[in-house]
């Protein structure tokens, strides 16, 4: 499995995964239950990780982009899903692209 694309992987119990993945990128679990771990976080100076559990036509989306393991809690299926593609509109009229510079964001077409 990689974070570009949509493979399906086969994990034994206690097997685990480790994927660099983008912040956005969703693991759905098509048959079985995983363990996800975070990349890790440090809050002062320590290190800490979040675990979940993912089971079964579940979906788990990774918050922070970073390394992440994917642990098998049985027999699993899983499937990454990389983060789609922002959704982009060009406003061609000076106001409206002038907005979009300052905001960094989206203006809607006038």
């Amino acid at each position: 499995m990689t974070s570009e694309s949509s493979e399906i992987t086969d994990l034994q119990p206690g097997q685990a995964l480790r994927v660099s993945v983008d912040e956005g990128f969703a693991v759905r679990v098509v048959q079985g239950s995983v363990q996800v771990v975070s990349p890790p976080a440090w809050f002062g100076d320590n290190v800490f990780n979040v675990k979940s559990t993912v089971h079964a036509e579940e979906v788990h989306v990774v918050e922070r982009g970073g390394w992440i393991e994917i642990v098998a809690l049985s027999a699993a299926r899983v499937q990454g899903l990389p983060r789609p593609a922002p959704v982009s509109y060009v406003n061609t009229t000076r106001v409206g692209r002038l907005v979009q510079l300052l905001t960094g964001g989206l203006a809607w077409k006038g």
